[in-house]
């Protein structure tokens, strides 16, 4: 058979499978709000950023509120500090709620989804940020340990994207956050570069299952960042800043303006990806 032959059969075989993708996304849509083709809806945008009382989904809410859209902010346990979150926003002239919910607990994601619907009629982007790290040698690491970052990071960011599924209006983003040290495999990091390495694999699955909806559905993946995350003495940031170009570590503000640009419509056609935001670490 020729090249030219096989290459003809196997775009038929890809084409063949299109409708049934688009009427799968039909279902989906018909319990959706219509949007404008390639834009996200054109009034009342809203935002949710789940983690967002700190850190990268603090500075993410902020940004995507001053983008133009009203966020649902989320937190655990740091109540004080989500609901300064959203009073800031609405200082700036924006619009905010906060929300306390565990991702861990589906009916805690329902309800964080509820509340943002009850307050601002509905969702376009969904910013998957919740997560904790915990590292340990896997000699050393405890059960506890692993099941809370399981229970958090993967069934977490799987309740909230099972949601977005659900719930985002057709024109939207999904946003998951993942982790570069999927690629360092440092020491000590493995399980919790497995569970971020989890939201690349969903986000690339979810991005095909919204097919026909123009959701684009993606991960993001921050190097070393200034949060409470990174917990290292000072000489070990000094040391990780000479590994990046712009010789320093991330802020979460730099991370916040990666996932705007992807909540942007000319965004649209990033879709299904890991995207790296670190500075050119590695």
């Amino acid at each position: 058979m020729s090249d030219t032959e096989t290459s003809r059969r196997n775009f038929l075989a890809l084409t063949a499978a299109v409708p049934a993708a688009l009427a799968l996304g039909g279902v989906a849509a018909a319990q959706t709000s219509e949007a404008a083709p390639g834009a996200l809806a054109a009034g009342g945008r809203a935002a949710i950023v789940t983690g967002s009382s700190r850190g990268i989904g603090a500075a993410t809410a902020r940004r995507l509120a001053r983008d133009g859209f009203a966020v649902t902010v989320n937190c655990l346990v740091n109540t004080d500090l989500a609901a300064q979150v959203a009073s800031e926003i609405e200082a700036d002239g924006g619009r905010a709620i906060w929300l306390q919910a565990d991702v861990a607990d589906p009916a805690a994601v329902r309800a964080l989804f509820d509340a943002n619907e009850q307050a601002f009629g509905g969702v376009d982007v969904v910013v998957s940020n919740a997560g904790i790290m915990n590292t340990a040698p896997f000699a050393q690491f405890t059960d506890e340990a692993f099941d809370r970052m399981i229970a958090t990071n993967l069934k977490g960011g799987f309740n909230v994207l099972r949601e977005a599924a659900r719930r985002v209006r057709d024109g939207g983003r999904v946003i998951s956050l993942s982790s570069t040290s999927t690629l360092a495999k440092r020491a000590t990091q493995g399980p919790y570069a497995a569970t971020k390495a989890a939201q690349e694999a969903m986000s690339g699955s979810l991005a095909k299952e919204m097919a026909g909806r123009r959701i684009s559905v993606n991960a993001i993946a921050p190097g070393p960042t200034n949060t409470a995350l990174l917990d290292v003495p000072p000489q070990a940031i000094e040391q990780v800043s000479t590994m990046i170009p712009y010789g320093r570590i991330g802020e979460p503000e730099d991370i916040a303006n990666a996932i705007a640009a992807l909540c942007a419509s000319d965004g649209e056609w990033i879709n299904g990806q890991l995207v790296f935001a670190n500075g050119g670490f590695m």
